[in-house]
């Protein structure tokens, strides 16, 4: 079992900058693909990024592309969303997300075994 614990999440105005964790339980952290996903109200989940187990590559939606970037730490089991120039529309829930199987072209939910209760970030115009 892997538990995950987000945080970092808040309010913010457009243009500015939040920087989300997420910090797994267990020793076998470098071993899952990590992924973040939002849920704004009225909507579905969707995906915004993973960051693969085999040699970190990275993927992302194309409406954060250059704007939000993840990264891992595997000796400390976080990771990262680095977000800046917000937008309202960024406005969600953000849930991390950890597949143990998946590696590469991991864009949906359906695909990840753990998942975290979920931040809130909420960017005023």
């Amino acid at each position: 079992q892997v538990q995950l614990v987000e945080s970092g999440g808040g309010l913010v105005q457009a243009g500015g900058s939040l920087r989300l964790s997420c910090a797994a339980s267990g020793r076998t952290f470098n071993r899952y693909t990590m992924g973040w996903f939002r849920q704004a109200p009225g909507k579905e989940r969707e995906f915004v990024t993973y960051i693969s187990r085999s040699d970190g590559t990275t993927v992302y939606v194309d409406s954060v592309k250059g704007r939000l970037t993840i990264s891992r730490d595997n000796a400390k089991n976080t990771v990262y969303l680095q977000m800046n120039s917000l937008k309202p529309e960024d406005t969600a829930v953000y849930y991390c997300a950890g597949s143990a199987s998946c590696v590469y072209s991991c864009r949906s939910a359906a695909s990840y075994d753990y998942w975290g209760q979920g931040t809130q970030v909420t960017v005023s115009s």
